[in-house]
């Protein structure tokens, strides 16, 4: 399971109608994969920091350069340091090998490329929808992180009495992550809110020359 680019394909592809930001995308695929480095055994986490393992190959090209760039001296690297460094333009590089896989995401409101757009392989995006529109706890957990939310005629209760089911996500690891996640893009969103409020100043400032 590639969760990280399961969440590419449903951001890129799946979710047209919304507008995804670069860098929401990004903080959210750094964390997907560290749940498919978990899986693939390649770290564990100690609390919030992560700990890497003997290094193996994914199979996956962005995945292993993940694995290669993992922190390996202690006290380590904390699960939110992680994402503010291996997101800077994470999202731009998982369009990247889409395109180079020849699986370009045909969202037009993703303007990473200018260059027109083929949908993405049928079986990639098979099984990135049917996680997707199963409301599959992980993948639906990161979405809404990215700013991705499920269509209208999806967002129905899942059997466990959830909206979206990422209630049901309540493993000590994934709470860790998606904590992290959480806080670096409100993080994101203050610095954001931050440079609107100085450029929105220093504009009153030059009108009153």
């Amino acid at each position: 399971m590639n969760t990280a680019r399961d969440l590419a394909i449903v951001a890129l592809d799946l979710a047209q109608d919304q507008r995804v930001e670069q860098g929401e995308l990004s903080l959210a695929l750094a964390a997907a994969e560290v749940f498919d480095l978990l899986d693939a055994g390649a770290l564990t986490l100690a609390e919030d920091r992560i700990t890497p393992n003997a290094q193996a190959p994914t199979g996956d090209r962005l995945l292993d350069e993940a694995a290669t760039a993992l922190v390996r001296r202690e006290p380590y690297e904390s699960v939110e340091d992680w994402l503010w460094r291996r997101g800077r333009g994470l999202s731009a590089a998982y369009v990247a090998d889409l395109e180079q896989a020849g699986t370009r995401p045909r969202g037009p409101r993703f303007s990473l490329r200018a260059a027109p757009a083929a949908p993405v392989d049928a079986a990639a995006r098979q099984r990135a929808e049917e996680r997707w529109t199963s409301h599959e706890p992980l993948l639906t957990a990161l979405g809404a992180a990215a700013g991705v939310g499920l269509d209208e005629k999806d967002d129905t209760e899942d059997t466990d009495g959830t909206q979206d089911g990422s209630e049901a996500l309540t493993d000590d690891t994934a709470a860790t992550v998606l904590a992290a996640l959480g806080n670096a893009v409100m993080e994101l969103e203050a610095v954001r809110q931050r440079r609107a409020i100085e450029d929105a100043a220093f504009d009153n400032v030059w009108r009153g020359f």
